[in-house]
């Protein structure tokens, strides 16, 4: 348990994590997609190799990584890793990164959709009232039938669902699996995955590329050590917040350097979005929900820490 004088540090590293997480995705949208999505996972993947012995616990052997108490959920999870990687560098080299994070921030929605669907849990109206508020803002953030949509969108969508399904995933395993195993299955679904997909196109990146497939997977790696830190030192239900502060980076990043615009509309979408999982938030802090012990995900997109409970 964090000691009484931690819960700010916790906060501030937390803030600090995510603002290395959003300088890890603007360096996938400065590539352009001049390099395949499924090399730049498996790269930035290979780069999170480093963070492994900082989730390896003292009783964890290395052979944990593959052992698991389910070997079906450890299983979906090696494949949600895998797809929700792939599909979270396509929306943040298609989209505006504002764009791109408030679609990817309708997480908490669909984490309640599905625990209600697979877990059986009681939702009652509070959450329903943010997954209305939050899909709300979604249409008025992509207003169909007046904007064009893209696979940007549509890997937005498969990537918020494919880290609401880890999530539910690890609620069903309980807290008595091993980090070391809940990270394995995302690390390794990853790397396989996209390895097996480079394998029949692979680009040879130039040394500018190479730069920012190493800043995506070092920064990436760095932000997930900050947020187990964060995790220690404060309660879960203070280290979410702060991943709202990405929109702030990614509003800066897009008028700064992608020359990305903000419409009246669209900002107002977004303050749904964010409201949406802030209400979803408030009610987790009233109602405690058991996951296991912190684990980041593979992959660089929020939110990374699993024992922040989201429906």
């Amino acid at each position: 348990m964090p000691s009484s004088a931690s819960p700010l540090r916790g906060v501030l590293v937390a803030f600090a994590a995510y603002a290395v997480f959003a300088f890890s995705d603007a360096s996938i949208k400065i590539l352009h997609g001049a390099i395949p999505a499924y090399q730049i996972a498996f790269l930035g993947c290979a780069f999170g190799i480093v963070v492994l012995p900082f989730i390896k616990g003292k009783d964890d052997s290395w052979t944990d990584l593959v052992k698991t108490s389910n070997r079906t959920l450890w299983m979906l999870r090696f494949a949600c890793g895998a797809i929700g990687a792939i599909a979270s560098i396509i929306t943040f080299t298609k989209l505006p990164m504002a764009e791109a994070f408030c679609l990817l921030f309708l997480l908490p929605s669909f984490v309640t959709i599905l625990s209600v669907i697979f877990l059986k849990e009681d939702v009652r109206w509070q959450r329903w009232t943010a997954v209305i508020v939050g899909f709300a803002g979604v249409l008025i953030v992509l207003r169909p039938g007046f904007r064009e949509l893209s696979v940007g969108h549509l890997a937005a969508a498969i990537g918020g669902i494919s880290a609401a399904i880890s999530i539910v995933i690890l609620r069903a395993m309980g807290p008595a699996e091993k980090r070391l195993s809940l990270y394995g299955a995302g690390l390794l679904g990853t790397l396989i995955v996209s390895g097996l997909l480079m394998v029949s196109n692979i680009a040879v990146p130039t040394a500018r590329e190479w730069f920012f497939i190493a800043s995506y997977g070092i920064l990436g790696a760095i932000g997930n050590v900050l947020l187990m830190t964060a995790a220690r030192l404060a309660p879960a239900n203070l280290v979410a917040p702060p991943q709202y502060s990405q929109m702030i980076w990614a509003i800066a990043f897009g008028y700064l350097i992608f020359d990305d615009t903000i419409d009246l509309p669209m900002a107002g979408g977004i303050a749904l979005i964010i409201c949406s999982g802030l209400l979803t938030l408030v009610r987790e802090r009233k109602r405690g929900t058991p996951l296991p012990t912190a684990v980041v995900s593979s992959d660089n997109q929020a939110p990374a820490v699993t024992t922040v409970a989201t429906d």
